[in-house]
């Protein structure tokens, strides 16, 4: 493999020029950059990423932490977050944290010490003094799906009330009253605000979200199971059952099939982040779904927009609902919803 002594030879200049050149210093006249330039193709010269990040004090890495990487939805956002981090000259280290916030801190302080350039975060819960040191300190950082409330970090999120809406007004022209929700964990800012935004939409109807209707999950499959058995075990079980992420909507699918019944005819089933596999299912699911790739790619512009002194924004894009036949609409009206 060639060296940047090789390169020098080459071009007939002086390691340093070499280095000026390969860290675009505006010292080199245009004849020595060409040169220089000729030598390195010529070659097939790499410059030791890991020697030139002690130089600059950059390694053009990025960190992420995802909740989940077996969730499918997380599983999509980490690879949009790969190829736009890619695009933009980055390369990413991915962390899961299995839904668990020491993991998550086990994640977040590891890439800290590799000397990441900055961090994207998908939060597993609101109360993790390492990030507060972390964005105190100055790192770079970017949240994205959750965030810490009062941090002062930029967050890049789906906002799903509006289609939790139009969830619940398909729902009631459907005939629907008694709706109930797998929630996720209220110690996310996504648990809590699917669940504020369910009961809002149930409220504009006239109609109450009882405690009873209101099952703990956190959003795994067993959880959903878990809470979908303990509905179909009240004296008067909801029509509805809608889960607050996908895998707690299979696990709830699981709980229905084992009873022997049957969605839509005995209960009906809608999920928030839709994922491809829910139009594979008898029938396919309605779910809210997210823009899961752009918003991976907006995080990644965001933080290199920090990590690179300017001011990285929060953003903001709206999720939609795709109605499918799980909660028993006509297939002719689902064909025109979702064309």
């Amino acid at each position: 493999m060639a060296s940047i002594k090789d390169v020098a030879a080459e071009a007939g200049v002086s390691v340093a020029t070499v280095s000026r050149v390969l860290n675009d210093h505006p010292s080199v006249s245009a004849e020595a950059r060409a040169r220089v330039l000729a030598a390195v193709q010529s070659l097939g010269y790499r410059p030791n990423a890991v020697a030139r990040s002690l130089r600059t004090d950059q390694t053009h890495t990025l960190g992420l932490v995802i909740s989940d990487v077996m969730n499918p939805y997380f599983t999509e956002l980490a690879r949009s977050v790969e190829e736009e981090a890619r695009a933009l000259g980055y390369s990413v280290i991915i962390g899961n944290a299995d839904e668990r916030p020491d993991l998550q801190d086990h994640h977040v302080r590891n890439l800290l010490d590799r000397r990441i350039d900055g961090l994207l975060v998908s939060p597993t819960d609101g109360g993790s003094p390492l990030m507060l040191d972390a964005v105190r300190a100055g790192t770079p950082m970017v949240f994205v799906d959750r965030w810490i409330p009062g941090l002062d970090v930029p967050v890049v999120r789906a906002d799903g009330r509006a289609a939790v809406q139009d969830l619940v007004a398909h729902l009631h022209g459907l005939g629907h009253r008694r709706l109930a929700i797998i929630a996720g964990p209220a110690a996310t800012t996504t648990g809590r605000e699917r669940v504020e935004a369910f009961r809002d939409a149930l409220a504009a109807y006239g109609l109450e979200l009882p405690d009873a209707y209101i099952g703990q999950g956190d959003f795994q499959a067993e959880s959903g199971r878990r809470v979908t058995e303990g509905f179909l075990d009240l004296p008067e079980p909801p029509e509805v059952v809608f889960a607050a992420d996908n895998l707690m909507a299979l696990g709830a699918l699981d709980a229905v099939r084992a009873r022997g019944l049957r969605i839509p005819d005995d209960i009906a089933l809608a999920a928030f982040d839709d994922i491809r596999w829910f139009v594979h299912t008898d029938p396919a699911i309605t779910a809210v779904a997210q823009p899961t790739g752009e918003l991976g790619r907006a995080a990644v512009r965001a933080l290199v927009d920090r990590i690179e002194g300017r001011p990285g924004e929060s953003v903001t894009l709206p999720a939609r609902l795709v109605v499918r036949r799980s909660c028993g609409a006509d297939p002719t009206s689902v064909q025109r919803s979702t064309s």
